[in-house]
């Protein structure tokens, strides 16, 4: 399904056409072996029939024999891994088989929740629509521990860490406790609109109010695992302009 148009407005004006974006820019850390990249929004991690431009598409012009060694939503932003030579890329498989790779995400969901560690183990299943649910027949094992960072008024920065990488693990988790991710409406999250937020909103005549974030409200904040000479790779992906207002604005709005 095409994005809507406002979505597309968004993209443009916080991350102009990917073909303009220099490749350069997005890298965190880059040894012989890896890049990680801090990936924005709106850009899919694979090749997508539907669009001119992926991260695989921009790491490969910046070094052909690049590939991806795990995926992000299209909409979520941060840490991606990119191995650099077929070594490096079977050896961050196995970690991610093994489960050793340490990933964490922060999220803003809807409601305030007071989660300390607490544990979320339901299998998931993949429906042909690109949409999972929760499926104890069918379903593969997926657990993520969640752990609140801050509360809002109406909203809660959540810390999201998956020892499984389903897909929509995160996204799903969150739902099925009653905090879905805001701005994910396939999982019941809401808009986040700033008249929700400020008393006395007013908007203009004839115009239409548009949320605050425009997608969901998910990124991948730390990434970490060990290289083959068994040193520790541990990446930090700063906020992205749109995640970094959303929270300045839950924060003035308390």
């Amino acid at each position: 399904m095409p994005l809507p148009l406002y979505f597309l407005t968004f993209a443009l004006h916080f991350y102009p056409n990917m073909k303009k974006i220099r490749f350069e820019e997005l890298i965190l850390f880059e040894n012989e072996d890896y890049i990680i990249i801090n990936k924005p929004p709106f850009i899919s991690t694979l090749d997508d029939r539907a669009e001119p431009d992926s991260v695989l598409a921009l790491a490969r012009d910046y070094l052909p024999e690049a590939q991806i060694a795990h995926r992000l939503d299209k909409e979520t932003s941060g840490a991606l891994a990119i191995a650099k030579n077929p070594a490096a890329y079977r050896h961050l498989a196995i970690q991610f088989e093994r489960r050793k790779v340490e990933k964490l995400y922060h999220a803003v969901c809807d409601g305030i929740h007071d989660f300390d560690e607490v544990e979320v183990n339901l299998p998931l299943y993949s429906l042909n629509k690109g949409v999972v649910r929760i499926d104890y027949g069918k379903g593969k094992e997926s657990k993520t521990y969640f752990t609140t960072k801050e509360a809002f008024k109406m909203h809660t920065l959540v810390e999201c860490r998956p020892i499984t990488g389903r897909m929509h693990q995160i996204r799903v988790h969150l739902s099925s406790m009653k905090a879905p991710i805001s701005g994910d409406e396939t999982y019941g999250g809401r808009p986040l609109f700033l008249s929700k937020l400020k008393r006395h909103y007013n908007l203009k005549r004839d115009t239409e109010e548009l949320p605050i974030i425009r997608r969901f409200a998910l990124h991948a904040s730390n990434l970490a695992f060990d290289d083959e000479k068994g040193q520790r790779i541990d990446v930090q992906a700063p906020y992205p302009k749109d995640f970094a207002v959303a929270i300045k604005q839950l924060s003035k709005y308390r």
